[in-house]
């Protein structure tokens, strides 16, 4: 990522047991698999629409 783009900070707070695998594997695609683990991602609109799918199992830290 360069300086000038664009980050969201995704913390995942609920488990994808119980869920159907395209959940967990949207999860596994924003590199999350464990409760309370966050990563930085790209604002892009992919990872935007990755996010929404799973919106009930992560948050948004921050948007920088």
């Amino acid at each position: 990522m360069s300086s000038g783009e664009k980050t969201i900070t995704v913390r995942q707070i609920g488990s994808p047991i119980r869920r159907p695998k395209d959940q967990r594997a949207t999860l596994v695609g924003l590199g999350l698999n464990k409760l309370q683990r966050t990563r930085v991602l790209e604002d892009t609109p992919a990872v935007r629409g990755m996010i929404n799918k799973v919106s009930h199992l992560v948050e948004i830290v921050e948007e920088a």
